[in-house]
């Protein structure tokens, strides 16, 4: 049964409504509730909250860690409050989802630290206006011991058992800290402290969503629904986006880089990251590929998407000119279309630059491939590279450009 004890309408506003928010989703659970909660919101006039917990641990940021913020700025445009819940208590329990072993907790120190960098980077992609900003101290550093023992009542071990990651390592007899089977618990607090009726978060946070939407049950609220978004695939086309992978772009890289980066993904993925990067409307997207698939270069949309990134991160003035930098760069050998794709062999697990470059064919020596490094003609995803003693990752697939008109996805297997 529904948690929605009333039926709204359902109006072709709240149709659309729901599509712009599915995009490029992972999961939407219960999307009968979700829709209800978005009828009864246009009926009322009165906003959902739309929670994101974030615990400030070490953040490698790049542009695939906005990839649920872009959905929060969806939902602060549909005319919905957006809160951006720092995990300030629960870092200090340590978030054991996708662990292995106990997750070592922050400092005080570190807490306060990190916190600024998550809101810095929250206020590229959201109307920090329009963003409600809260800690989870100011009710989790309240609670008394009784408090958690009635917290820690409302839910059973062998349901927290459940999750992957501790079913596993209880299996293994490896050790799970009493604490750790509290992050669950806090978390799924902290929907109930604010009412939340939607919670976003990652593909391995599934779990502790539900938490949270069970202990509302429990504290008789209504049930928030959850959404959760998948990762970003990388600038190879095969990796999640990541700094070690080297298939990333930071949100502090120079709008030229920023701007090449985008341009050098295949068409496929450029589609895939107007879906989960983009905050143009489901219907200038699809139009616009369907210009595509009627003759329009894809590259235009290509260059699109770049200038909105671009923008985002840094001004529409620099969107312009790294447009204008980049055709000048290539006008005298644009980046083919068709770019051949080579497999080369790395048997050690990496695979020194010189030598990819002469077995994807890109040039015939080690020497030669020297020179062009020394002589800054050697790109790969779009960055320069002046360090000739560079090792490339096995498990990793790079676009690699020597001089004007060299190219190939070279893809490195071990």
């Amino acid at each position: 049964m529904s948690d929605c004890e009333k039926k709204y309408p359902v109006t072709e506003d709240v149709k659309a409504a729901l599509a712009t928010i599915k995009r490029g989703v992972d999961t939407l659970l219960i999307e009968s509730d979700f829709e209800q909660k978005l009828a009864r919101s246009m009926a009322t006039g009165k906003p959902l909250r739309c929670k994101l917990g974030l615990d400030p641990t070490a953040p490698d940021i790049h542009i695939g860690h906005t990839v649920v913020l872009n959905k929060l700025r969806q939902l602060q445009d549909l005319g919905h409050t957006v809160i951006f819940l720092i995990g300030d208590f629960t870092a200090s329990i340590g978030d054991p989802s996708g662990r292995n072993a106990t997750r070592p907790p922050l400092s005080r120190e570190q807490i306060e630290v990190k916190t600024m960098t998550y809101l810095d980077q929250a206020s590229l992609v959201l109307d920090r206006e329009k963003t409600e900003i809260r800690y989870n101290s100011e009710w989790s550093d309240k609670m008394t011991a009784t408090d958690m023992i009635k917290l820690a009542s409302r839910y059973t071990l062998a349901r927290l058992l459940e999750r992957d990651d501790f079913a596993k390592r209880y299996a293994e007899q490896a050790p799970i800290a009493m604490h750790e089977l509290l992050y669950p618990l806090m978390q799924g607090y902290d929907s109930v402290a604010l009412h939340a009726d939607l919670e976003l978060g990652g593909s391995d946070q599934r779990f502790n969503l539900l938490v949270g939407r069970e202990l509302q049950r429990q504290y008789d609220q209504e049930a928030q629904c959850i959404l959760t978004m998948p990762l970003l695939v990388g600038l190879d086309g095969v990796n999640k986006m990541s700094k070690s992978k080297h298939n990333y772009i930071g949100i502090t890289d120079e709008p030229n880089d920023m701007f090449g980066k985008v341009m050098s993904v295949s068409d496929t993925l450029m589609w895939d990251w107007y879906d989960l990067l983009s905050l143009q409307s489901n219907e200038f997207i699809a139009d616009l590929k369907k210009q595509c698939s009627e003759g329009r270069n894809p590259r235009d949309a290509k260059v699109m998407l770049a200038k909105e990134i671009v923008t985002r991160f840094h001004s529409a003035q620099a969107a312009d000119a790294a447009e204008v930098e980049f055709n000048n760069r290539f006008r005298a050998g644009e980046m083919p279309s068709d770019i051949p794709e080579v497999t080369v062999a790395a048997p050690e697990g990496e695979i020194g630059i010189g030598r990819l470059l002469k077995e994807a064919g890109l040039t015939p020596s080690t020497g030669e491939a020297n020179r062009n490094i020394e002589q800054g003609g050697v790109r790969i995803n779009g960055d320069r590279i002046t360090d000739r003693g560079l090792k490339l990752k096995a498990g990793a697939t790079y676009t690699v450009q020597v001089g004007k008109r060299k190219w190939a996805k070279v893809t490195v297997n071990a």
